[in-house]
């Protein structure tokens, strides 16, 4: 498994347990744990896998994807550097795909899920695992500078559909003291936001609004946080209903 806290820390992955970012970690975690019984035997592909910090919870041969090379230094498996849009394997490769967290990290994820199609074996499965829009920051907006599109339940469903013949989905919910969190990083979200009425944040170069959303990250979980870190798997649970207040969304594709 690779070592936590060897990449620096920023909104574009989870590389850390270290501090106030415990709770993500654990929902990233959370999510491989999760998932796992959905995949069938055989090798998964793990896409955006990042610093590849929970692929030994899925208990089969996997293939570790990301298009920063720097992070998959150390992940004892197979690795690539890849972008997702163009997979390097060919038609039928894999028994199964996993996606998590990082099907909104590009701006064309119907590329994504195309690609995802393509190197499964007929009979394999495909799994994405990502934020619900509607659970996370204000309507209408996506305000994570590394997102470039964010799903509800009923979108995520409809653009899985035009790629794949069924679609299942669940919902990754949390307890209630991660759920307080939750509500407290929002009430900061919206402290900061209510000095921006007009919105004109929206014409800041996506670069400049990057680093600024890791700094103010950074320092707003800079110091030990006794709530934060008392967050583990037991805090999360897999559920089919209400999915519009789910935290995350898990589409089962086959």
């Amino acid at each position: 498994m690779a070592r936590p806290g060897r990449t620096p820390v920023t909104g574009e992955r989870v590389s850390s347990a270290a501090n106030g970012f415990n709770p993500t970690w654990q929902r990233h975690v959370a999510a491989y744990a999760l998932c796992a019984p959905f995949l069938p035997a055989g090798k998964v592909l793990d896409l955006g896998c990042g610093v590849g910090h929970s692929f030994e919870l899925l208990g089969r041969e996997s293939v570790g994807l990301d298009l920063d090379r720097a992070v998959l230094d150390g992940q004892e498996r197979e690795t690539v550097a890849a972008d997702m849009r163009a997979l390097p394997f060919p038609a039928a490769s894999f028994a199964s795909v996993l996606s998590v967290q990082s099907l909104e990290h590009t701006p064309d994820p119907r590329r994504v899920l195309a690609e995802a199609h393509r190197v499964l074996k007929p009979e394999g499965v495909a799994v994405f695992v990502t934020p619900n829009r509607l659970t996370f920051g204000p309507p209408g907006e996506i305000v994570d500078p590394y997102h470039y599109v964010e799903f509800s339940a009923r979108e995520l469903r409809q653009v899985c559909g035009e790629v794949f013949k069924a679609v299942e989905l669940r919902g990754v919910f949390g307890s209630r003291r991660y759920l307080e969190l939750v509500a407290a990083e929002k009430r900061a979200l919206d402290r900061v936001l209510r000095h921006d009425p007009l919105r004109l944040r929206r014409l800041v170069p996506r670069r400049v609004r990057q680093a600024l959303y890791d700094r103010a990250l950074r320092a707003r979980r800079a110091g030990p946080d006794p709530h934060a870190a008392v967050i583990d798997l037991s805090d999360f649970e897999l559920k089919d209903d209400p999915l519009d207040e789910a935290l995350d969304l898990v589409a089962i594709c086959r």
